[in-house]
């Protein structure tokens, strides 16, 4: 028995590895439902850590460690990485507020209009929910700021559906006459669609750029919007320049 203990602590990790690898992937191509993912992940940590301990316990019994020191060690790393990831991304989670709707602009928010019949089904509604999230952005990423330049809105228009497209977002929507571009955004990993709208409008002699990016699904978007938003402006920004 003593002899196999290393060898159940390395398939320990090594499974933790593959829920760890599957979690995403499989919910992106719609094997299960992303709540099934984030099970698959949150039981990578628990076999992560539960084996990378072990793996230490081991090591640290001369007769146990005897001949299978590189297994343990491997083990051991290999543990701590599993767990280290979902871990990071769960304080990440922590950190920062439970919305996932982000604008640019809260009097005014970008509406989305030909995405709609995208999102029919989608839990997140729509509609923009006010100051009961505003005052959570302004907090958490108060450099989402409007994108202001020295240029008619027609051009600004096109450099921004350009833009959007370099990201690699599926373009829902360009409506040149209205400074309208509707876009949906697919996340690496889960798969997870945020929608995008850009507007563009005019501002005494130049254009002003307001964006707004939002979850389907979720309460906390783990900073995603706002990483997005702040990825198109600094963008849109440098061909602008």
């Amino acid at each position: 028995m003593m002899n196999i203990l290393p060898r159940l602590v390395l398939l320990a990790a090594l499974l933790a590895l593959i829920l760890l690898l599957i979690a995403g992937p499989g919910t992106r191509l719609d094997f299960w439902d992303f709540r099934f993912g984030f099970t698959l992940m949150r039981w990578a940590v628990y076999l992560g850590a539960g084996s990378a301990v072990a793996a230490l316990i081991l090591v640290l019994i001369p007769k146990l460690r005897a001949g299978r020191a590189g297994m343990l060690v491997l083990s051991l790393l290999l543990g701590l990485g599993v767990a280290a990831i979902p871990a990071w991304q769960l304080s990440q989670a922590r950190s920062l507020p439970r919305i996932h709707d982000i604008t640019t602009d809260f009097v005014d928010p970008p509406a989305f209009r030909a995405i709609l019949p995208l999102r029919a089904d989608a839990p997140n509604p729509p509609e923009y929910q006010g100051e009961e999230i505003a005052s959570q952005q302004r907090a958490a990423y108060p450099d989402i700021q409007p994108l202001r330049a020295e240029a008619y809105p027609a051009i600004v228009f096109d450099h921004a559906l350009e833009t959007a497209r370099e990201m690699g977002w599926e373009i829902v929507a360009a409506e040149p006459e209205r400074g309208i571009i509707e876009a949906t955004d697919t996340t690496f990993w889960f798969g997870f669609k945020d929608d995008v709208v850009v507007r563009v409008s005019a501002e005494g002699d130049g254009s002003r750029v307001d964006v707004r990016s939002k979850s389907r699904v979720g309460l906390s978007d783990v900073g995603a919007n706002a990483a997005r938003i702040r990825s198109f402006m600094e963008r849109l920004g440098e061909r602008m320049n």
